[in-house]
């Protein structure tokens, strides 16, 4: 069990860390998006990428990824 849960640990860590690049990615765009008028929410492309997507968790955790960015967005704008 000592294993499997410092293998969470490790894969919790990068999660983590690739989060934080994503959040940057984010920041850019709501910078992108502020400058040229557009909208925070494409609703299209996110419903596109949700339906490429056949796992049900998986699906839940980019809709939750989704959701944080607009917020992110929002902040930043």
């Amino acid at each position: 069990m000592d294993e499997l849960r410092a293998k969470i640990d490790k894969t919790d860590k990068e999660l983590l860390r690739l989060f934080k690049e994503r959040m940057e990615i984010v920041r850019q765009i709501a910078l992108y998006k502020k400058e040229h008028g557009l909208p925070i929410l494409d609703a299209a492309r996110e419903r596109e990428k949700l339906t490429a997507i056949d796992c049900p968790y998986e699906q839940k955790l980019c809709a939750a990824l989704m959701e944080l960015s607009r917020a992110y967005q929002e902040s930043v704008i």
